[in-house]
């Protein structure tokens, strides 16, 4: 064993325990869960290990949840914290997992609407999308395959730029099918499968809003062609103060509070030339938006102000070296 490796190791005795070394750790923190807390990568490789999962593979996210706690006498105080929540290759894992995966359909998609929306500096924009999207699993159920059907809708699913503006953000308006079929086909899952859980997952929850009630209970009531399920797998669930209350945002990793859009002065905003190149860079690593968003606390590439800018193309330049 080298030295280098051994001052490693004395080091880190907590990462040493877990089996991680030293390159392992660098690509988790600077490649899956990058802008993380340490102690909140090791918390979801904890949960990876715990349902023998490859950590690498990134089946779950983290997921900042900012606490509210309450006092009495004094004003109250957040503060945030990470949760794993899955994402739909985790549930398609599980599934797969069961031996009673019988495949799926291709996802069905309802007529098309088109509707003005407010986005920023309240220009109207006008957007097309499918009204609903539906799609069916089928699972070995004694001998027998049983269809289990879910069916979404897009306004009901889709995330918007900001809390007053009501424009789908970036991610809803470059892929308004695809999202949606994800959130039909995470549906559909749950129903098959209720040992899944009942977690959302973090494509359903790409750029929205996260309260309690949703994280504790968004599974279907099980058909009646479903054998009783095995016990859950449960998903751990933050520990919040008694009194405190859980408010935030889907982002990969840790953010400070966003100050209201509405009492903000306008400011400089990146332009299309700008957005097309990173796109470009994205698309080109296979690298999701949510992490760069994150990164620069905003809601979607539209909103990256020229200051920004340096620290976007940065962001992107370093990806794939």
């Amino acid at each position: 064993m080298s030295t280098s490796v051994a001052v490693w190791q004395e080091q880190h005795p907590t990462l040493v325990s877990r089996g991680i070394d030293e390159s392992t750790w660098n690509a988790l923190k600077s490649t899956i869960y990058p802008g993380a807390k340490d102690d909140s990568i090791i918390m979801a490789v904890d949960y990876c290990r715990a349902r023998k999962l490859d950590p690498m593979l990134k089946p779950v996210h983290l997921v900042p949840m900012q606490v509210t706690i309450k006092h009495e006498g004094r004003e109250d105080t957040k503060e945030w914290r990470d949760v794993p929540m899955p994402g739909i290759g985790l549930y398609r894992i599980q599934a797969d997992r069961s031996k009673t995966y019988a495949g799926a359909d291709e996802p069905e998609y309802g007529p098309e609407i088109t509707r003005t929306f407010t986005g920023y500096n309240n220009r109207q924009v006008e957007f097309t999308f499918p009204q609903w999207c539906k799609f069916v699993v089928r699972k070995l159920v004694g001998g027998m395959v049983v269809e289990y059907h879910a069916k979404e809708y897009w306004l009901e699913n889709y995330a918007s730029l900001a809390r007053d503006k009501d424009a789908p953000n970036a991610m809803w308006s470059k892929r308004p099918y695809a999202q949606l079929a994800k959130c039909a086909e995470a549906q559909a899952l749950r129903r098959a499968w209720p040992e899944i859980g009942s977690d959302p997952t973090a494509e359903e929850m790409m750029g929205k809003t996260l309260d309690a009630d949703e994280l504790r209970d968004v599974s279907p009531t099980p058909a009646k062609t479903t054998p009783a399920p095995r016990k859950a797998e449960e998903t751990p669930e933050p520990v919040i103060p008694s009194g405190a209350t859980v408010e935030g945002e889907f982002f990969e990793h840790e953010q400070e509070p966003q100050a209201d859009s509405a009492s903000s002065a306008p400011v400089d905003l990146i332009k299309p030339n700008h957005i097309k190149m990173i796109t470009t860079r994205l698309a080109r690593t296979s690298t999701p938006d949510g992490e760069l968003l994150a990164l620069l606390k905003v809601d979607c590439l539209e909103s990256i102000p020229m200051s920004r800018l340096n620290d976007a193309m940065d962001y992107v330049n370093k990806l794939g070296k």
